[in-house]
């Protein structure tokens, strides 16, 4: 089809503006949810990182486990739940990161003891010789 086929108002080509074919403007609203409060976060970085490390008395899994709970809430659209499983999944990750801090701290100030006891000792020990396994028992016997 060419452009002869069309009929325009006569003050009103294709190209230019046309006045007297114009319509009012309306307006489109898009509704967006709520957009003035940010959606939970879901801890899940976090998470994998303490149920691959130490993860003493599942406490990262439980994590984890929340953590996705908290991500399929928010992509469904309800997050009140969301906002509920974030808050677990944050307090088994503080917890879990407690616990995993905890046990090698632990294991530094038994070390730490440990030499400052062998050096308030009287004499010295002799580890690998002959009563090395009696001598290293003499550490512990107070």
């Amino acid at each position: 089809m060419d452009n002869h086929s069309y009929n325009f108002p006569s003050d009103c080509t294709p190209l230019t503006n046309c006045k007297s074919a114009r319509k009012p403007a309306g307006s489109t609203v898009v509704n967006m949810g709520n957009t003035g409060k940010n959606p939970p976060r879901d801890y899940l970085v976090w998470s994998l990182c303490n149920t691959l490390y130490v993860n003493f008395c599942c406490l990262g899994f439980m994590a984890l486990v929340y953590s996705i709970k908290a991500r399929d809430q928010k992509t469904q659209g309800n997050l009140q739940l969301a906002q509920e499983c974030s808050d677990k999944a944050k307090w088994y990750n503080i917890l879990a990161a407690g616990w995993n801090m905890l046990i090698p701290l632990l294991a530094v100030v038994l070390l730490v003891l440990l030499l400052v006891h062998l050096g308030s000792s009287q004499g010295s020990f002799d580890f690998l010789g002959e009563d090395g396994f009696q001598n290293f028992m003499k550490l512990f016997s107070w």
